[in-house]
This record gives structure tokens, C-alpha cells and sequence, in this order.
């Protein structure tokens, strides 16, 4: 799933070549993509691209005031041409769930792979009436999102923290992939209490949260939409790298399956030498 760094990276790969634009028409693949039905995606067509921006994992153009608004949730992506095909969508016979044309010829599609349809798409005209944005949390490279904002969230929270920076409603953009990165390089348990950290390893955690998202975001600039997942790949420390060595102490990089993900970690590094449980029901290293 694209995160915070990849979706900013998307972004800022949409606005260089789309603002500016006209949108032509917005075509969908899959019906079950589109979760609004007014405005309809015949609005968009012959309306100016103003802005493009993100909201957590969230991309918004800015179509003269018309929101054309999507989440690639987990086998989502977006895929640009610079010469579309000129045939139109056929629902049902493609991976490409949208199509937006752009008056120079150009635009992307968004596709989704396998069985499960989560990728979503929304046209309005506040973006605020989508209830998965109203309820985002603070951006955490926000310059308002500061060291007491995070202590504030963690306080009394109690919760483990792998869940707490995966939670959209309480920091917005952080997923599976970066929660693990920014845990190892804190060098902390996933499954420690948010509420039990003490005042230097929130620090740690924060300055760990803010440094690892940063370098990502950069590392994702400039970057063409189609290198964007490779890039996140080859830049993780232990997510995705379960038997590999770990960067910092050599030791192996460990994991912890559920039924729908899994989580990376170096036993090392974050929990004392001490391998987590991989079962869901066992009780965890705190």
C-alpha cells in the first residue's frame, strides 16, 4: 500500500504534468469504484485543473472547484501516459478501475490487482463530507505537529504503538510498511504500550517518526509514478526483508504473521534479543 512518502511523491508527479489541464472525461473501469453518484464524472469534462494535493494517503484534484478525490488502499496504483489509448473503457475487461483524459492527450489510470476491490474514488464538492478524510489526524511532518502534539497523542493511550502510528484517525499517512521502519530505527517494540514509553524514548520515537518520513519523501521526489514502488522497496531497513540481515546489528530481521499482513522487526534492536510470538493470540513482548 502507498503511504505518506508515495503518495506525496504521486502528487508531486501529478501536479508538474496535470495542473494547469483540462480534464476531457473521467471514465471508470469498475463501477464499484466510485463511491459518490453526484456530481457525476461527466462534471469533471472541460474543467481546469487547479490544484493537486494530499490528505494522509489521500490524492485531491482540484477541478475548478469539483474534488476528484481516490485512496489506492492496498493493491492500488496509478499508472500515467503521455499518450492515452484513444479506446474507450470497457467495465469489467481491464485492471484499470478509472481513466481520466487530459487535454493535451495525456492522463493515468488507476488500477487495482487481485480480488479484493478497495481502491476508491469520490467526486464532491467538499472534501470534508468524505468521512475517511474529516477524520484523519494531524499530518506528521506538519511544522504544527510537534514533539508535545505527539507526547499529547501517547499519553494515557493504551494501545501498542505499532497500532497507534498505523491509525489513520490518530496520525495521518503512516501505514504497515513505515510504522515498521520508524519502530526500528526507535529501536522499540511494535507491541510496547503507547501510555508506559518514557520521556527519552518519545523523544527517540519522534525524532525516529519525523526523519525516517522525511528521507522518504525526498527519497520519492521527482521520481516518475511507474519507480515510485521500487523505490520504497529498496529503501526499507527490515519491512519486506523477513531472513535478511539486519542494517544495524547483523542479526536476522524476524516477522510476526496475521491473518491479513505482517509486521518486520529485529529482535536486537527493538525487544531485547527476545523473538515475538508469531501467533495473534499469544501474549506479546511488551
Amino acid at each position: 500500500m502507498p503511504e505518506l512518502p508515495e503518495v506525496q511523491g504521486l502528487v508531486d508527479f501529478l501536479a508538474e504534468r496535470a495542473v494547469g489541464q483540462a480534464v476531457v472525461s473521467v471514465e471508470l473501469g469498475s463501477i464499484s469504484v466510485l463511491k459518490t453518484y453526484s456530481p457525476a464524472p461527466q462534471a469533471l469534462s472541460g474543467l481546469m485543473i487547479d490544484a493537486i494535493t494530499r490528505h494522509g494517503k489521500w490524492i485531491d484534484l482540484d477541478c475548478s472547484g469539483i474534488h476528484l478525490v481516490f485512496h489506492l488502499s492496498r493493491a492500488g496504483w496509478l499508472r500515467w501516459s503521455e499518450s492515452l489509448s484513444t479506446n474507450p473503457l470497457r467495465p469489467g475487461k481491464s485492471p484499470i478501475a478509472l481513466r481520466v483524459r487530459l487535454s493535451d492527450g495525456s492522463g493515468f489510470d488507476l488500477t487495482e490487482a487481485g480480488t479484493k476491490k478497495r481502491l476508491a474514488a469520490y467526486i464532491v464538492e467538499d472534501v470534508s463530507t468524505i468521512s475517511q478524510i474529516a477524520s484523519l489526524g494531524p499530518e506528521p511532518l506538519a511544522d504544527s505537529f510537534d514533539q508535545e502534539a505527539f507526547s499529547a497523542i501517547l499519553r494515557g493511550r493504551k494501545a501498542q504503538i505499532k497500532g497507534v502510528l498505523r491509525d489513520q484517525s490518530i496520525i495521518a499517512g503512516i501505514g504497515n510498511a513505515y510504522s515498521d521502519e520508524i519502530l526500528h530505527v526507535a529501536r522499540l517494540s511494535p507491541f510496547a504500550i503507547a501510555a508506559s514509553l518514557s520521556d527519552d524514548q518519545v523523544t527517540t520515537l519522534y525524532t525516529a517518526l519525523r526523519e525516517t518520513l522525511a528521507g522518504a519523501v525526498v527519497a520519492a521526489s521527482g521520481k516518475p509514478a511507474a519507480e515510485l514502488k521500487d523505490a520504497k522497496r529498496a529503501g526499507m531497513r527490515v519491512h519486506g526483508r523477513t531472513g535478511e540481515v539486519c542494517p544495524e546489528c547483523g542479526d536476522v530481521v524476524r516477522e510476526v504473521s496475521f491473518a491479513d499482513s505482517s509486521l518486520q522487526y529485529c529482535a536486537t534492536c527493538q525487544t531485547g534479543g527476545k523473538p515475538l510470538a508469531d501467533r495473534r493470540t499469544s501474549k506479546f513482548l511488551k
